[in-house]
């Protein structure tokens, strides 16, 4: 996973400006590709904190910036609980969220977020504490599960599905990611499959969003996050799908509202062809951008 290649990396970097001496936080660090860059671009004396929740994507970033010797922290620990991690006064140059699930666990079969890798279905970020979707997928009634896809997956063949999942466990457990798929699969007729996706696509993301708690205390974290910049300094957050999105735009067009900050990006920056080809995780991706006001003299 050394080969990781993080999703707009040169317009993240464009925006927060880092410069030596400058203090950096990466609130989602997971492979340490977008923390490489930022301490790359603040050397020599530039320094980073970085949090993931993930303690095998935190191990494999450490290794990864381990050149940077103590220019980087690196913690475990949820963005939701930023303030309490980083310290109440704590002020930061530039802050950047990269959401979603990372590399590590969609290309890791074990993890199980993949329908296109057969493994245990899991989908937790952090492997140590909480349900799996395995657990969710057996205990959830038919309501409950439809509710769920429809919510976190924005699926609008979500009945359909739930009653298909429970028709299929009353037979035997679903337990694995490709039996989940192919539920899915059979369920959506053929001529609604999405063009560009895998028909279980939001059906996976709606159980990783739920397994993992992902988008309760986003904005919040947003929130706190612009009260941790220093005057001029920048929050940039990178989303993969429209809820994630619609939480950054309204939560920077609150901040806004209330004073004391800038929206750098009335629209969100995308891609370029060339990377959106090289790599397809970066499809999807919405830069959006907030500045705190420089102190007036």
């Amino acid at each position: 996973m050394t080969d990781h290649v993080p999703v707009l990396v040169a317009e993240a970097i464009a925006i927060l400006r880092p410069r030596p001496g400058g203090f950096y936080l990466d609130a989602t660090v997971g492979l340490g590709g977008h923390a490489e860059a930022i301490l790359r671009a603040s050397e020599p004396t530039g320094t980073l904190l970085g949090i993931d929740r993930d303690a095998e994507a935190l191990a494999l970033a450490r290794q990864r910036l381990a050149a940077c010797g103590q220019r980087v922290i690196l913690l475990q620990g949820r963005y939701e609980d930023l303030t309490d991690l980083v310290g109440a006064g704590r002020q930061f140059d530039g802050i950047l969220f990269d959401l979603g699930a990372s590399s590590l666990q969609l290309e890791t079969a074990v993890r199980g977020f993949s329908f296109g890798r057969e493994g245990p279905l899991d989908m937790r970020m952090d492997r140590s504490v909480g349900d799996t979707a395995t657990d969710l997928v057996g205990r959830l009634s038919e309501r409950e599960l439809a509710d769920l896809i429809f919510r976190w997956g924005e699926e609008r063949w979500s009945r359909r599905i739930a009653q298909a999942i429970v028709e299929a466990r009353r037979r035997s457990p679903i337990r694995t990611t490709t039996a989940l798929a192919e539920v899915v699969a059979r369920t959506i007729p053929r001529a609604a499959w999405p063009r560009h996706i895998h028909p279980a696509t939001r059906t996976f993301q709606a159980l990783r969003i739920a397994v993992n708690d992902e988008l309760t205390g986003l904005g919040r974290a947003l929130e706190e996050a612009a009260g941790h910049l220093r005057p001029g300094a920048r929050v940039t957050a990178i989303s993969f799908h429209s809820l994630e999105d619609r939480i950054v735009k309204q939560t920077w067009r609150r901040l806004e509202a209330a004073g004391g900050m800038r929206i750098l990006t009335k629209r969100p920056i995308t891609p370029g062809e060339a990377e959106a080809a090289a790599n397809p995780r970066a499809r999807s991706a919405k830069l959006r951008a907030l500045e705190r006001l420089p102190e007036v003299a």
